[in-house]
């Protein structure tokens, strides 16, 4: 069992306490959270120890799970690397691309171990859809949410694009060639929803929209591939594989067979892989902890979340550099 600490005892940091307490990969030794009052709190309902003074819980761990606002992650990340401590880290997981890369030449430097929080890797509709997705060229993704005051400090495409701008990533195996991408804050001092197309190298078009003023929630990414198409819907935990292959000599009355202009006939098959529930949560931190015990390649590795990070301020910048129009 690995020896965990938490930094960051919020929202996400209390969902991630209750985890690491009950998996049996790891010895929740403690955490902090410079909100004494909420640590103090936290110790007397859930008897999780509270330390008041961080080096204290860093001194006694063998990893740090660090789940504070953004603004901080590269410090505790430093922290972590400089007393030679493995940490799993949310995303995004730094503010700038400059502090992604310092942190993570830093970790191949002392051979330290880290995983980023992009917790959709996990989605058990990804997982069950992922090996049906090969060489997609055009990709269409929505991830609309209800409007939620908290997180509204950060752009939309820190908040919720960037999920599915790893995912994006982890599946076109080519470098960006071109993005364009337009914002608008409606709520909030950040954009609230967001489009962005992005082009790759290899011929592949993606075509994200994010939005958190939406009336009604989705998260939903359809792949379109030679002789396929798979939907993946992340919010429902649900996925559909629609394929084509040549029509058989002597078709069934159920088979369904369509006939191009050129006379081919292919037949079209309906597939509905085998999604298994899972908490996606517990399994990136067990994944980390399998990384670390068994001395494994993460799975959500720094690369990886440098790499979604650099693609959302690319957008960002783009965002911000649109001409104002007054009225």
């Amino acid at each position: 069992m690995l020896k965990a600490g938490l930094v960051g005892a919020g929202h996400l940091g209390k969902i991630h306490l209750k985890l690491l307490n009950q998996s049996e990969k790891y010895n929740l030794v403690g955490f902090y959270d410079p909100d004494a009052e909420n640590g103090r709190k936290l110790e007397a309902e859930f008897g999780y120890r509270y330390f008041e003074n961080f080096n204290e819980l860093l001194a006694e761990i063998d990893m740090l799970d660090i789940v504070t606002p953004t603004l901080y992650h590269y410090d505790y990340a430093l922290k972590a690397i400089e007393n030679r401590k493995h940490f799993f880290i949310e995303k995004p997981v730094t503010q700038t691309l400059e502090q992604a890369e310092e942190i993570l030449r830093k970790c191949r430097e002392f051979g330290i171990k880290a995983q980023v929080g992009h917790v959709e890797r996990y989605n058990p509709a990804f997982i069950g859809s992922k090996d049906f997705i090969k060489n997609p060229m055009f990709i269409e993704i929505h991830r609309l949410a209800e409007f939620n005051p908290r997180g509204t400090d950060v752009s939309v495409v820190l908040d919720l694009m960037i999920h599915d701008l790893d995912i994006l990533l982890s599946i076109v195996k080519s470098p960006v060639k071109n993005i364009h991408a337009s914002g608008v804050s409606v709520v909030s001092k950040s954009p609230d929803i967001c489009n962005a197309r992005i082009e790759f190298e290899n011929g592949c078009v993606a075509n994200l929209t994010t939005s958190r003023i939406s009336m009604k929630a989705m998260r939903k990414s359809r792949f379109f591939q030679k002789d396929a198409y798979i939907s993946v819907d992340f919010l429902e935990k649900k996925s559909e594989v629609i394929r084509m292959k040549p029509a058989p000599e002597q078709p069934s009355d159920f088979d369904m067979i369509i006939e191009n202009a050129e006379g081919e006939r292919n037949q079209i098959l309906f597939e509905y892989p085998d999604i298994r529930p899972n908490n996606a949560i517990l399994d990136e931190l067990e994944s980390f902890a399998t990384a670390v015990l068994e001395d494994k390649n993460v799975e959500v590795s720094l690369e990886d979340g440098t790499e979604a990070l650099k693609v959302a301020l690319e957008i960002m910048k783009l965002i911000t550099a649109q001409p104002v129009v007054n009225s």
